[in-house]
């Protein structure tokens, strides 16, 4: 984080028995930072009455059962976590991604590739040379929210949605990238497709990834494509894990 003054959150109630603590409006890590530095303090010491903490990319949702918890004690205890030194449940990993941006893989990539004036080839180059930040999961299970998308890529999203993509889709739009683990019309360009599961119920960790992992992509062809995909389905994580 930089040596700027913290702006104080904002606590908002979602309903009677969720509280929002809100640390600002723009995707940036140190934002980010903040949310992933609180959820991990709470956790470590989870009050009675605490039922589960929801990380997003500027924002950490409390879930609390409101017989048990009073909100102004929350806060307090929120407060007392705001200047705590930016800490994390697990080592950050920087993982690497197999993604085979061919056809039929990467089927809007040429479309959106047109959009932005760059030839199709360039546009994967650029997509895989990036270093990307998890942010979060949202909107269906393992659906994962990249930060860190070149601006010469950034596109906003389709005005109409496109119909539904195969799973494990890599997606552009909205000037961010994402991994999408089930088939679903959407808004977002389809630039290619990973054969790693990112949610796998089966596994001992269900999620691949924690928010604040950073992340790069590997070009392959669809031959290794489905090499890999064979190997994933039977279990085995084919994405490549490292830590600092």
């Amino acid at each position: 984080m930089n040596g700027a003054p913290a702006t104080p959150p904002l606590f908002l109630d979602a309903g009677e028995a969720a509280l929002v603590v809100e640390f600002g409006r723009t995707v940036d890590a140190d934002i980010s930072d903040r949310v992933l530095a609180l959820d991990a303090a709470l956790a470590a010491a989870a009050p009675e009455g605490l039922r589960e903490l929801v990380p997003t990319y500027r924002s950490l949702m409390i879930h609390y059962d409101p017989l048990q918890l009073d909100r102004a004690k929350l806060i307090a205890l929120v407060e007392q976590h705001l200047h705590a030194p930016v800490a994390r449940k697990t080592a950050a990993a920087l993982w690497t991604v197999p993604c085979c941006y061919e056809l039929p893989h990467g089927e809007d990539l040429a479309e959106m590739a047109g959009l932005l004036g760059l030839p199709a080839a360039e546009a994967a180059r650029l997509h895989a040379a990036a270093r990307y930040r998890v942010y979060m999961y949202g909107f269906s299970p393992g659906f994962t929210y990249l930060g860190g998308l070149p601006e010469a890529l950034a596109i906003s999203r389709r005005t109409k949605p496109r119909p539904p993509h195969d799973s494990k889709a890599i997606l552009v739009g909205g000037g961010l990238s994402a991994i999408a683990s089930f088939p679903m019309p959407t808004g977002w360009y389809v630039v290619g497709r990973t054969p790693e599961r990112l949610y796998a119920p089966d596994r001992a960790s269900a999620f691949l990834f924690e928010p604040g992992d950073s992340l790069r992509f590997e070009p392959i062809d669809t031959a290794t494509f489905a090499a890999l995909e064979a190997r994933a389905e039977s279990g085995e994580i084919v994405a490549r894990r490292q830590t600092p």
